[in-house]
């Protein structure tokens, strides 16, 4: 059966989202703030939730019409099919978020809504009272300018909690936007891939599953999994095939390295590689980004995998020429080696230690940028006057919420 089904997103992210979900075979219906509709049946719904990296939720879409009194809210509500979706043991809450509406009261929305819900069960089922120890059905009511969504949440947990974040640091990226800030660079396996201010290792983690095809929601749970309409063999077929589809190969070595000046946040980035399972195709190093440099043969030796050379060595170090060992190439070419790239979460807000410490980081990707003009830096920050330190304009610029923080991530093309 074909459903209505809402990705929501970062603002700023929705043409990422409706990227991914076109890769993924489905028709895209419409893109607004916030949120990117598209058509899909069940096993939309399971492989949506195990493969966007990008998305926030995956919603179903129940119902649409207009509601300017109680009235017209409860009838809306009671004319959708939920018995379709909601068991008899079924157990619901209800949310809600209203936006220049006429009903904008939280509480008489939410009490309504239940309402007219359990009344249209009752009609169904035939019962007057529900248990509601079954299955949990997560339903918002969304008010835009008297137009109500009603959805229900596939999703349970958000999509960021891809479940190997195991240690972690102050103000950590969440995975869905480190993903699509990879997703905007373009980077792909065989160019080295950089995170100077790695933290707890978000950026090259959501990188190297990438690389590797590995579905970010394979090891964590969804609500939908538990619903009754929707057959487990699909959970299994898909989980099967997402496991399945990992792809590495050495021809196309994946060069990343992270490295941080904090060495609990190294530590915390090696833990949660670990935990992901792409810890040997990262190479982890404490290192000031002052220092920065493009890393050695001997480090990309490192990061394709190879255990021929410690792990000690700090990316940007001029130790060793590297790219002997046939098994692992360090580098497919000089052209690789030579257009890096850079995707960084730099140090701002609360993180921010001093206005001279933040300058010495720009002045150090300028240096970088200057020596090496095939690199591009992709780099999110709060700070308007970066464009400013770097003394040039980005080739393009995307305004994005980190949290609550509005922040601009700022792409810096390298001469090609």
């Amino acid at each position: 059966m074909d459903h209505e089904l809402i990705a929501t997103a970062t603002f700023g992210l929705e043409a990422v989202v409706r990227r991914e979900i076109e890769a993924l075979g489905y028709e895209i219906i419409k893109t607004e703030d916030g949120k990117v509709t598209f058509r899909g049946d069940e096993r939309a719904i399971v492989r949506s939730n195990l493969w966007l990296r990008c998305a926030d939720r995956v919603l179903l879409k129940v119902a649409e019409f207009e509601a300017r009194t109680f009235e017209e809210l409860f009838q809306g509500v009671k004319g959708a099919a939920w018995e379709r979706i909601i068991p008899v043991d079924g157990e619901f809450t209800v949310t809600c978020t209203t936006v220049k509406s006429q009903l904008h009261n939280p509480p008489a929305i939410q009490s309504i809504t239940k309402k007219a819900v359990v009344t249209r069960m009752k009609m169904a089922y035939g019962f007057d009272r529900f248990k509601e120890t079954g299955a949990a059905h997560t339903i918002k009511a969304t008010f835009l300018k008297d137009r109500v969504t009603l959805t229900v949440d596939t999703s349970g947990v958000g999509l960021h909690k891809r479940g190997y974040r195991v240690a972690n640091v102050e103000a950590p990226i969440k995975e869905t936007l480190a993903a699509a800030l990879v997703r905007l660079s373009f980077w792909k396996p065989g160019r080295i891939l950089m995170d100077p201010c790695c933290g707890s290792g978000t950026i090259p983690i959501e990188a190297a599953l990438m690389a590797r095809n590995i579905a970010p929601g394979c090891n964590r749970k969804f609500d939908a999994e538990k619903w009754h309409f929707i057959d487990r063999k699909i959970w299994q077929e898909e989980r099967l095939i997402a496991r399945d589809g990992n792809e590495f190969t050495e021809a196309d070595p994946v060069l990343i390295f992270a490295s941080d000046i904090d060495p609990k946040a190294v530590a915390a980035a090696r833990k949660n590689a670990e935990s992901a399972g792409v810890e040997d195709i990262i190479a982890f190093a404490r290192s000031d980004i002052r220092n920065i440099k493009v890393p050695s043969g001997d480090e990309a030796v490192i990061a394709a995998g190879s255990s021929e050379v410690p792990d000690q060595k700090v990316p940007g170090s001029n130790a060793g020429r590297g790219g002997e060992d046939p098994r692992t190439p360090a580098y497919r070419s000089d052209a690789d080696r030579a257009r890096p790239v850079i995707v960084t979460n730099l140090p701002y807000g609360e993180r921010i230690g001093s206005a001279e410490e933040i300058q010495g980081i720009y002045r150090a990707l300028k240096r970088f940028s200057k020596e090496n003009p095939g690199a591009s830096i992709f780099a999110i920050s709060s700070d308007k006057e970066m464009e400013k330190a770097m003394g040039r304009k980005a080739d393009r610029r995307r305004k994005l919420y980190n949290g609550n923080i509005e922040t601009t991530y700022y792409q810096f093309h390298g001469i090609r």
